[in-house]
């Protein structure tokens, strides 16, 4: 693909996206009803405040998990493109497999992924008493 080829496709999508918004602007529904600028037009009012505290633990979970779901689709592509591959493919998705393993037992051996009761019980009675 030459410099060109992309100037043009960048200017296309630009294009387009100007437009689209330009199209939105013009033709979008205007509502000025007092209940529209409301933050919970259609739910549940909310009650206390919206800065509770919420454990790390929550958190870090949610790290983790991204983590390893982006080695599935690494193993995906592998998977996809195996036959091309041949063993030294097959040899590096061994060593990816496996560095992802010790950083899994890692996390285990430290306690990150430890959910015991009483830290859920006491974060729980914490929030209950400051409400």
């Amino acid at each position: 693909m030459t410099i060109w080829q992309l100037a043009v496709y960048l200017l296309a999508v630009l294009l387009i996206v100007v437009v689209m918004l330009g199209l939105f602007y013009v033709l979008g529904q205007r509502n000025r009803e007092p209940a529209t600028g409301s933050q919970y037009e259609l739910g549940i009012a909310s009650q206390g405040s919206a800065h509770s505290h919420v454990p790390v633990k929550f958190f870090l979970v949610a790290a983790f998990f991204v983590v390893f779901d982006l080695e599935g689709v690494f193993l995906f592509l592998w998977a996809v493109a195996g036959r091309e591959l041949g063993w030294p493919g097959y040899l590096e998705t061994l060593i990816f497999v496996g560095i992802l393993l010790t950083a899994l037992v890692y996390l285990l051996r430290t306690g990150a992924l430890d959910w015991r009761c009483d830290l859920a019980f006491e974060w729980r009675a914490r929030r209950r008493s400051t409400r």
